[in-house]
């Protein structure tokens, strides 16, 4: 996955069994579970639309959409922009976190309405 931007789809118990042996090749296993790690998704509609990007035996780059009925679908969790995904503590912002113009912008800066 790029940048590893994108999403996890975790899929229900029944539905991995239902979908068998053709859905494993598109599954990554980790701690809480198998999931779809997916470069895009598009929920609209009764199936759900998975961008997969994978590599064909020869090596050459491959997108696969995947689609699967929504019922399916557990649960969806972005993860953009971390190194790996996986479930941690979130850090807790601090000020010198924040941008310098923003911590030291005083709220009568601000026009009024």
């Amino acid at each position: 996955m790029k940048d590893t931007d994108g999403y996890a789809v975790f899929l229900f118990p029944q539905a991995l069994e239902a979908l068998g042996e053709a859905v494993k090749p598109y599954l990554t296993e980790s701690a809480h579970g198998a999931h779809v790690l997916c470069t895009g998704i598009d929920t609209a509609g009764p199936l759900i639309q998975m961008s997969v990007d994978g590599i064909t035996a020869e090596g050459q780059a491959l997108q696969v959409q995947l689609m699967v009925p929504s019922s399916m679908v557990r649960m969806v969790v972005s993860a953009r922009g971390e190194q790996a995904f996986g479930f941690r503590p979130r850090a807790v912002a601090t000020a010198a976190a924040v941008p310098a113009n923003v911590a030291a912008s005083p709220a009568s800066d601000v026009p009024a309405k």
